[in-house]
């Protein structure tokens, strides 16, 4: 089959969450079919389309603009519309999807995310697959369940609502949505009700054979996060975790190290409790020596969808985590045999102090976990189902 692919982010270097399932999505269905890829491309990325035909792409169509500019932009006037303004097409984009629909008859065209499903619904009598990485619904709810004043909660309803509403006309022009948890997947079908639209769960996943332990000596009493700060669902993890769990452990630990990975781009780092003992990464190449070269990874996320591709990283490369219950939701974890989970600041520390100090048990959990990874969360066995799921749609 011939195959429109479209990503709001250039997969190559797969250096974010978004980038590495959509290339590992992209590899799976080039094993057979011909895959077109329509990708934007804006900030520090430095795309490189010869790699992606060379492993997974026939074609590679790229549009350098950024569309998150005019949500940025029409931050006053952006509560009043009923499409999120992120989701408008993008002029370009438009031009290019009309061009390639004329150009090829697609058998399937697949938008990653929400942000991309307006030039999906451009392409005329073919199936459409919306491959989400998390529920934009249940992520405003949940924000609505958050403490605020009562002018932020009304907004944060309103908001909700819009989102419900939109999701449920959005949605129903597709043929499967696949969401990466079931929570998602139960948030999405919640919203659709009885519409024919078929809704599948396929999780992120992680690649065992290049993610993998020992490939770095770790340096005893180190943190690592390896997330990037330009993600608001990460800015605020290591914002509350900063202020409040990492005093406690400098105090027990004095030399204790927190290595934070990813761009800083526009980031507001006067927002952040940083001393001495925490170290900005900045955009690395390949961030896994950084994260195998840890004690303990750290995930105290506590807002978002999905399910976290940090996790699933750390667990191959053989770092044992520490994370919440937020961060780990929607994985087939236990906690005490492949991580540890800690709800409260307090709680969080704990569970870093004791993993630190005790080596029985960061072997332990790290065994434990990769095993987990290779038996339930190798990309390429999830790939492959995601290409079964493509195939079968009409």
């Amino acid at each position: 089959m011939k195959i429109l692919f479209f990503s709001t982010w250039f997969p190559y270097p797969a250096d974010n969450g978004s980038k590495l399932r959509v290339y590992q999505l992209l590899r799976s269905l080039a094993r057979t079919h011909q895959v077109t890829l329509a990708s934007f491309s804006f900030g520090e990325a430095a795309p490189d389309p010869k790699h992606l035909l060379d492993t997974c792409c026939e074609r590679v169509e790229i549009v350098h603009r950024n569309p998150f500019e005019r949500a940025r932009a029409a931050r006053a006037s952006r509560f009043a519309s009923l499409t999120p303004v992120v989701n408008q097409p993008v002029p370009e984009m438009a031009a290019l999807t009309t061009q390639l629909a004329q150009e090829t008859r697609f058998d399937r065209v697949i938008a990653s995310t929400t942000g991309t499903a307006a030039y999906a619904l451009m392409v005329q009598q073919t199936p459409r697959v919306l491959e989400e990485h998390n529920s934009p619904g249940r992520w405003a709810h949940e924000r609505c369940l958050q403490p605020a004043r009562p002018t932020t909660r009304i907004r944060r309803w309103l908001s909700w609502q819009k989102t419900r509403r939109y999701e449920a006309t959005l949605y129903r022009q597709f043929a499967l949505c696949t969401m990466v948890s079931e929570a998602d997947r139960a948030a999405t079908l919640s919203v659709l009700k009885d519409a024919a639209t078929r809704v599948e769960t396929v999780p992120n996943g992680v690649d065992c054979a290049y993610n993998r332990p020992g490939i770095a000596p770790v340096t005893p009493g180190s943190l690592v996060f390896n997330g990037s700060l330009t993600y608001d669902a990460n800015y605020d993890a290591m914002q509350v975790f900063l202020s409040s769990v990492w005093p406690q452990l400098r105090q027990e630990i004095p030399s204790i190290s927190l290595t934070i990975t990813g761009s800083v781009a526009d980031v507001d780092l006067t927002g952040l409790a940083l001393d001495s003992g925490v170290s900005l990464s900045g955009f690395v190449e390949d961030v896994r020596p950084l994260v195998a070269g840890a004690a303990v990874c750290v995930a105290p996320i506590r807002q978002g969808g999905g399910t976290r591709l940090k996790i699933l990283e750390a667990m191959a490369l053989g770092t044992p985590v520490v994370a919440t219950s937020k961060a780990a939701e929607g994985l087939n974890v236990n906690a005490g045999e492949h991580l540890l989970i800690g709800d409260t600041e307090t709680e969080f520390a704990s569970c870093v102090l004791r993993l630190l100090r005790d080596d029985e048990l960061r072997g332990r959990l790290a065994r434990n976990a990769r095993q987990l990874v290779e038996e339930t969360y190798e990309w390429s066995q999830i790939g492959a189902r995601f290409a079964v799921l493509v195939d079968d749609c009409a």
